[in-house]
């Protein structure tokens, strides 16, 4: 959905869309999951959503299910929804709590909220047995602006050596202390590819998002990351508009730090693999991506607002989430139609215009995590 006035500065010629077999290949998608959403930082939530000890919400990915659990500490972990004893799925339910431990429902196993095993019946008389060397089984996850990441893999990277060129990118706009006004899912009938591509580029906006052009032009702004797994920029606002929201108008005072040029403008980012970030002078949108199959995606996404802006008599926060809501499912369903046609055997792939060097740019890095 965004596109940049000197996005043609870093356009590389040459550059094609994806082949065929990378929306519509099983074969793909297990390497996928395996090459990158094994391996790379996934953005899964945020800690608010789990506020108190014992507090906890499940994440699944590929064939992973993640309890997400506050301890009594109020330290995040996350554990393998996998019991240690005959590998029973303990927790059942999306989301919910537990008042002191993580009990299974299959031979009552029971761990506490750091992932110890505190209850093993009838092992007592097993020779050997030590119930602490049977722990359930950990994630690495990271907190980073309230956000929660989470890595699959045994030797996860260091998320502050990876996220470098973002950890104090976004100070302004206080994301730890902003707090969700409202999540929607979408089950989106698209590879989870076309949606970032769609996301990082506004050649479509024109007659596609008749509602967002009257509010920011589509060939405005500029990009400040080009290349590797964080992309985007920003685009501008017209200047009667005050923000993106169906009225055009702020739905919160601004964000109390953000100033000066950030007042005018709407950033973009994706972040590789799977999450997309958009800061708006009053509130902030982001949305994940949950890959189900080659040919469907879930997408979350949540506004954030600022506290001080819940009791402000200028609080309309459904202004922006009805705005993009609507720019959602438009975008949904060029996604959905771009699936269908590139499911077809007479596809192939052709040349990126000029200022689409965003998703050309996210197919390299695609590439490049695929080991291509």
């Amino acid at each position: 959905m965004t596109t940049f006035l000197h996005s043609t500065e870093t356009y590389v010629q040459g550059s094609l869309t994806l082949p065929r077999p990378y929306f519509v290949s099983d074969h793909v998608f297990a390497q996928e999951q395996e090459r990158i959403f094994s391996r790379y930082w996934l953005c899964i939530g945020r800690a608010e959503q789990i506020p108190n000890p014992g507090d906890y919400f499940l994440y699944n990915i590929g064939d992973e299910s993640l309890i997400i659990i506050r301890d009594r500490d109020n330290q995040i972990h996350a554990f393998y929804n996998v019991c240690r004893h005959r590998g029973a799925r303990i927790c059942q339910e999306a989301a919910g709590h537990l008042p002191g431990s993580i009990q299974c429902p299959y031979h009552a196993w029971t761990f506490d909220l750091q992932g110890n095993l505190i209850g093993a019946p009838n092992m007592d008389r097993v020779e050997g047995f030590r119930k602490q060397d049977y722990p359930l089984h950990r994630a690495a996850l990271h907190e980073w602006e309230g956000f929660l990441f989470l890595n699959l893999s045994p030797a996860p990277p260091s998320f502050e050596q990876f996220f470098a060129p973002l950890m104090n990118k976004f100070t302004a706009w206080q994301l730890g202390r902003l707090r969700s006004v409202r999540r929607i899912e979408y089950h989106v009938r698209a590879n989870w590819k076309l949606i970032v591509q769609n996301y990082s580029e506004c050649n479509h906006c024109s007659p596609v998002h008749p509602e967002l052009v009257k509010k920011s032009p589509p060939n405005s702004g500029h990009n400040d990351l080009t290349e590797g797994p964080f992309l985007g920029g920003y685009m501008e606002l017209r200047h009667e508009v005050g923000s993106m929201t169906l009225s055009g108008q702020i739905s919160a005072p601004p964000i109390p730090t953000v100033a000066g040029p950030d007042l005018d403008r709407v950033y973009y980012y994706s972040i590789f693999p799977n999450m997309l970030l958009s800061l708006h002078p009053d509130y902030v949108m982001y949305h994940t991506l949950t890959p189900l199959s080659p040919a469907a995606t879930l997408v979350t996404c949540d506004w954030l607002f600022h506290p001080d802006a819940y009791t402000h008599p200028r609080f309309r926060p459904e202004d922006a989430i009805e705005f993009w809501d609507l720019t959602n499912r438009q975008d949904w369903h060029v996604c959905e139609i771009s699936q269908q046609g590139v499911a077809s055997r007479v596809y192939a792939p052709s040349p990126y215009a000029p200022n689409e060097s965003i998703p050309a740019a996210f197919d390299r890095e695609y590439l490049r995590a695929m080991g291509e």
